[in-house]
């Protein structure tokens, strides 16, 4: 799906700042909104294994976070992918409903990352090779799934841990990395309305599917 944040940019032009922060507060938005339903999830499941496990995911990502490059949008997207993955899968194994509606909102969600993703690797890279790094950047979501879902089958009570761990990573990247960099390129008040819209749209369908 990520490959689909390239239709924006398919004219010459340079595409508009803002175009590019309203892209990111969308994904903001669908993130968090995964967050809330992990969460609601997640506390039933255990609560003090849900919070450790939201620790160490912030740790987790503060730490890959520290090793990459500044500005480099591929590793980022790869470092993405990983809670998201874990979210996926954890999900899945929570019950197959739940999984579903986790991965197709993250499938939404890698549509207005991967526009971000490609639009700050086309000026070096081409329109063409930064859409295979944006999808390629996405693959680590689909090994971190499988490999989430895994762990699960082989050891139940790792549940509430994993869904914690996707809770505060998706956490952090939203408020350490993607809002702030939303709010540079679009003002605050547009950029609110997008994440809050995005935030309600995925609480709704939670709520209904709960």
């Amino acid at each position: 799906m990520a490959a689909l944040g390239a239709l924006p940019l398919q004219s010459s032009r340079a595409v508009p700042v803002r175009t590019i922060g309203w892209a990111t507060a969308l994904a903001a938005g669908l993130m968090l909104g995964v967050a809330y339903a992990l969460m609601t999830v997640a506390l039933g499941r255990g609560a003090a294994q849900a919070g450790f496990g939201a620790l160490a995911g912030i740790a987790a990502v503060t730490a890959a976070r520290a090793r990459i490059a500044p500005g480099n949008a591929f590793q980022l997207g790869s470092v993405h992918a990983i809670p998201e993955g874990v979210a996926i899968g954890a999900a899945m194994a929570v019950s197959l409903p739940f999984g579903l509606m986790m991965a197709a909102t993250l499938a939404v969600h890698n549509i207005p990352e991967g526009t971000a993703t490609i639009a700050s690797l086309r000026p070096a890279r081409g329109l063409g090779v930064s859409t295979l790094l944006a999808v390629a950047a996405n693959v680590n979501q689909i090994v971190f799934a499988i490999a989430a879902f895994a762990a699960v089958q082989w050891a139940p009570t790792l549940l509430p841990w994993l869904l914690g761990l996707a809770v505060g990573a998706l956490l952090h990247l939203v408020f350490a990395e993607l809002l702030p960099a939303s709010y540079k390129e679009a003002g605050r008040t547009s950029i609110a309305l997008v994440t809050i819209v995005a935030v309600a749209i995925m609480v709704l369908l939670h709520n209904g599917a709960s």
